[in-house]
């Protein structure tokens, strides 16, 4: 089968698409997935450049947290799932190719008004947004979200699940163009920030001088000390990515006097019953969502795998609003 292969690890220019043996039967839980399209991530671009390896027993050279396809193999214990059914699904690596192998848990069906390509788009950012904000950030009806970095693919993914429980949310980027364009996802104020002390004031401003409820922060580094400021008291945290740095200064002053709670997350690391939960939850209260329209999945563009490296490049330029992804 056909799979992206790191041949040399620093750039992107060490990627290739290359001939590899396909996986064994499903055996038990598992299914055999062929996969149509997958979604590109920054873990990719960091797993590229040599500076995030997967977990144990996966190989660091294959790329890959998320799919959709259609099943083509299950195993013996598989009793809800069918053969030709199509799915969505997260991983811990190894996606990028054109078979891969599944716990049924971490499989979801993908909405009949979606393709292939649009289905790609969901699983990492999706559940990845869904499980920061509702089951870590507890964000209830009619709370206030503050989104960092919210013309990501998470950010855009947690935008629309936040508006349609009716949150109030404030969204930052460092540039305008993609403030303007999540104005047609429902973002109450947008605020382009400069530099990293440049928001407190206006988030404060913007919630009446409360503060948010939850903040969604894809950045860290130096936006932490602003975060707390912008805080409401109770007011939750969530730590998704770190593009600015993982240090900064805290003010423990604030962490008390706010009873702040700071969590930090990530999917990739967590066992096999933690992501088949966040797939869950994720699926029960979103998939209606999503075969309604009322949220849709966030493309930005489409490469056939045979231009894999020009994906990765345009990946990496941060011009993006939205999923890059790679067909099969």
């Amino acid at each position: 089968m056909r799979a992206v292969y790191i041949e040399n690890f620093g750039s992107v220019d060490g990627l290739e698409v290359r001939e590899i043996a396909g996986p064994a039967s499903p055996t038990g839980d598992e299914v055999m997935v062929r996969v149509r399209t997958v979604g590109l991530n920054r873990a990719d671009l960091l797993q590229v450049r040599g500076l995030y390896p997967p977990p144990a027993g996966y190989s660091p050279n294959r790329p890959g947290l998320e799919f959709a396809g259609e099943i083509v193999e299950i195993g013996d214990a598989v009793k809800d799932w069918r053969i030709g059914t199509r799915v969505f699904g997260i991983a811990a690596g190894e996606t990028q190719a054109e078979f891969l192998i599944s716990d049924r848990r971490l499989l979801a069906p993908i909405p009949d008004r979606l393709s292939f390509i649009e289905a790609a788009c969901i699983p990492e950012v999706f559940i990845t947004a869904h499980d920061a904000l509702r089951t870590l950030g507890d964000l209830g009806t009619h709370q206030s979200l503050l989104i960092h970095a919210v013309g990501s693919g998470v950010g855009l993914a947690a935008l629309q699940l936040a508006k349609s429980w009716d949150a109030l949310v404030i969204g930052t980027s460092r540039t305008e163009d993609k403030i303007r364009r999540c104005e047609a996802f429902g973002i109450d104020v947008g605020i382009t920030v400069w530099d990293a002390s440049s928001f407190a004031d206006r988030v404060t401003d913007a919630t009446h001088g409360r503060g948010v409820d939850v903040i969604l922060d894809l950045v860290g580094g130096a936006y932490f000390p602003e975060n707390l400021k912008c805080l409401a008291p109770l007011g939750r945290m969530i730590q998704v990515g770190l593009t600015a740095g993982r240090k900064a200064e805290i003010d423990l002053g604030l962490v008390l006097q706010k009873r702040a709670r700071i969590i930090g997350t990530t999917m990739r690391p967590r066992s096999l019953e933690e992501k088949a939960l966040a797939t869950e939850r994720f699926a029960g209260d979103a998939l209606d969502l999503l075969a309604s329209g009322a949220i849709v999945p966030n493309l930005d563009r489409s490469f056939p795998v045979s231009e894999v490296q020009e994906a990765y490049r345009y990946l990496e330029s941060n011009e993006n609003f939205g999923k890059v992804v790679l067909e099969f």
